[in-house]
């Protein structure tokens, strides 16, 4: 509820059998997600990301370490057979990213997306009993425009920290430096990266949405995070790109119910 808000408000929507795996699960996403803001050394966050790979180890051994997150890990792990690599891609990357560099290019970027925020979803979907190519297919883009949406949002915080992580390729497409985003400039040029990153978040959501016919509805409430989504997006058109706008840094008040009506349509 405090460190993943939309994350908490999701699984609040899930099956019951299946609500408090889901919220296990962010829970266990937190840990190695906080580990690169909260060191100074690089040394400290690889000895903390041993912890969890060592805890997952021991939760698929039934020997869970003594950790409240880790107990609640085993018991979903054991209720619904959940696969161990979707827990290792999610550590090996935060691992990855400990380095504190920008992206190179978009697709960096989606790699890193694809084994975070789409391995969540499919742990996500198996806890729903949903093994589905076309549900799978719809994560990964939903989890790619989720890690994109979440790098954009995070910008106005890491520039305030001197630090830029938007993908390199895009910004010196269009003469954009990383001093540009750390001085808060709002030039065209700045509102043209985010307009294109954005584009691609955008992309892939219509992607995940083009082949829903084909999802089970089963699938639905995992994909819920969508509505977060298009609210930033949409927050985002309104004030032409502007990144540093302050109506995007709010949180959003009407969120539980635009989730609450995408749950009673059964859309997502």
């Amino acid at each position: 509820r405090k460190r993943d808000y939309e994350g908490f408000l999701c699984s609040l929507l899930l099956p019951a059998e299946s609500r408090t795996s889901a919220l296990a699960l962010r829970a266990f996403n937190m840990y190695p997600l906080q580990i690169k803001d909260s060191i100074t050394q690089k040394t400290t966050g690889l000895m903390r990301m041993q912890f969890w790979r060592e805890a997952v180890e021991d939760i698929y051994c039934d020997n869970p370490p003594h950790q409240p997150v880790a107990t609640e890990l085993w018991r979903a792990v054991k209720r619904h057979n959940l696969t161990k690599m979707w827990f290792v891609k999610i550590i090996d990357e935060r691992e990855k990213n400990l380095d504190d560099r920008a992206y190179h290019n978009i697709q960096e970027l989606e790699t890193y997306a694809e084994n975070t925020q789409s391995a969540l979803l499919y742990l996500t979907l198996e806890m729903l009993g949903v093994r589905d190519i076309h549900a799978d297919h719809a994560a990964s883009h939903i989890g790619k425009a989720q890690g994109i949406v979440t790098c954009l949002r995070a910008t106005p915080y890491h520039s305030t920290r001197q630090k830029v992580f938007l993908p390199m390729d895009i910004c010196m497409l269009h003469g954009v430096s990383q001093e540009d985003f750390i001085r808060g400039k709002q030039e065209k040029n700045v509102r043209d990266v985010i307009y294109d990153i954005a584009s691609q978040a955008h992309i892939h959501l219509e992607h995940a949405r083009s082949f829903s016919k084909k999802v089970p509805v089963k699938a639905y409430p995992a994909f819920f995070c969508t509505v977060a989504l298009d609210d930033y997006l949409c927050n985002m058109r309104k004030v032409d790109f502007n990144i540093f706008h302050p109506s995007l840094q709010k949180k959003s008040t009407l969120l539980p119910l635009h989730l609450y009506i995408r749950s009673w349509k059964k859309t997502y």
